[in-house]
């Protein structure tokens, strides 16, 4: 090269690079250039790749535990924040639920050791009023029964205890406008028939003919002992009060298929030893005649052969004259001669709990 191209170059002003290549593109993008830029200007201080790398290696694993840190602190502060938001929802707290004294006194305490190393690095459990303590009994299962004895009163409290006592019993007989509610021969349009031919009283109208013959609050079922749950059975004994007399005591019982079941099943158990405890007032006592459930079902009651719509089994079905059969179920036959006939009379079951 000449002296005059040698002028003409340095007489032009230098053309700066102000746009950033494809390489530089990537680099950015990446989120690396700190770390190019650092091991660029290492490599023209000390003039090796090997000690560049490892220096910058040491960089970066230094950058992700301060990182981890800082996650682990905001973490523990979420958890807290959201634990004292669910405290302040909820008024009360249940057994399992407390916390002892003592440790109670130490959350409290203002002064509190710094957290070491290893707790800022890895999340903590956070104690609080809702937390379970260690004395806490487990959760039980509904299947292992529920606990739930009758209440214990007192030597000294001036109240019958009903879960022992007869208080009452036969000491006194109801009035006559009582005693003629309580013996009224039931409807027919008031009985119903399960599918497999048995006649009964739904038990909401047994809880009418209680509040006609002693008005609302003149009655109550109480509890004579703890509920039993079975692998299938739900049991329990109660005893009719009215008027402060215990006049009758029966066992009720309900069957489940799912532990889920197992409330709606005490409801029915109640229900099934109300019905029970009427038969020695005389309520309903026509459903327990042989002969008055032989001369309904002619009257009022049909047997026929129903088909399932799915599966396509078929099996006998009791139903009133007046009610229409209901899917999934579908009419086929009628069996035998004629629903009122003698054989089929002595087929009817009339057996009741």
């Amino acid at each position: 090269m000449s002296s005059t191209d040698k002028d003409t170059l340095r007489s032009e002003p230098a053309v700066v690079e102000d746009e950033t290549d494809e390489w530089d593109k990537r680099i950015f993008s990446t989120g690396c250039a700190e770390e190019n830029t650092g091991l660029n200007n290492c490599f023209f201080e000390k003039k090796d790749w090997r000690a560049c790398k490892d220096e910058a290696g040491a960089r970066v694993v230094s950058f992700l535990a301060a990182a981890t840190a800082r996650q682990a602190r905001q973490t523990n502060v979420h958890r807290v924040t959201q634990n004292y938001g669910s405290r302040t929802l909820t008024g009360s707290t249940r057994r399992w639920q407390q916390i002892p004294s003592a440790a109670s006194a130490t959350n409290s305490s203002p002064l509190r050791p710094p957290p070491s190393a290893a707790a800022a690095t890895s999340p903590a459990v956070v104690q609080h009023d809702l937390s379970p303590s260690s004395q806490s009994d487990p959760l039980r299962s509904l299947t292992d029964g529920l606990q739930d004895p009758p209440p214990v009163l007192g030597e000294n409290e001036k109240q019958v205890d009903w879960t022992r006592s007869y208080h009452g019993l036969s000491s006194t007989p109801f009035t006559t406008e009582q005693a003629a509610i309580l013996q009224q021969e039931i409807k027919y349009d008031d009985i119903e028939i399960k599918p497999d031919g048995i006649i009964y009283l739904p038990e909401i109208k047994y809880r009418r003919i209680l509040n006609k013959a002693f008005r609302p609050g003149g009655w109550g079922l109480v509890p004579r002992g703890e509920t039993i749950v079975t692998g299938k059975l739900v049991t329990r004994e109660y005893g009719l009060v009215c008027g402060g007399r215990m006049i009758s005591i029966a066992r009720g019982e309900q069957q489940y298929f799912d532990p889920d079941g197992i409330p709606t099943a005490t409801e029915g158990c109640k229900s099934n030893a109300l019905m029970r405890c009427c038969k020695d007032l005389g309520i309903a006592s026509e459903l327990w005649d042989p002969r008055f459930i032989r001369r309904f079902l002619a009257e009022c009651g049909k047997e026929t052969i129903v088909e399932h719509v799915t599966t396509k089994k078929r099996r006998k079905h009791w139903m009133r004259k007046d009610d229409e059969l209901r899917y999934p179920f579908k009419e086929v036959s009628q069996p035998g001669p004629g629903v009122g006939s003698q054989t089929q009379q002595q087929q009817q079951p009339f057996r009741r709990g």
